[in-house]
């Protein structure tokens, strides 16, 4: 069985590595989350300034992902 010479009809997956910053502000996302938790449970209202940091950093790793794979198809 070796090669055929066909080309295969499957497309080749792109590769799915996540920009350094997306991946520190989703980080900071879970940590926020996290910390908003343990906050509201404890009756702290200090957790909406958590939960505002967790939309924040949200936002920046959508935006990073974005610009990362808007980067790429721009260098193909």
């Amino acid at each position: 069985m070796g090669d055929t010479g066909r080309r295969s009809s499957v497309p080749r997956q792109e590769s799915t590595e996540m920009p350094r910053l997306a991946v520190y502000a989703l980080i900071v996302c879970v940590l926020a989350v996290a910390a908003a938790v343990v906050s509201f449970v404890e009756g702290s209202w200090l957790g909406i300034v958590w939960v505002l940091l967790a939309g924040l950093s949200s936002n920046m790793a959508w935006y990073y992902l974005r610009r990362a794979r808007a980067q790429k198809s721009v260098t193909r």
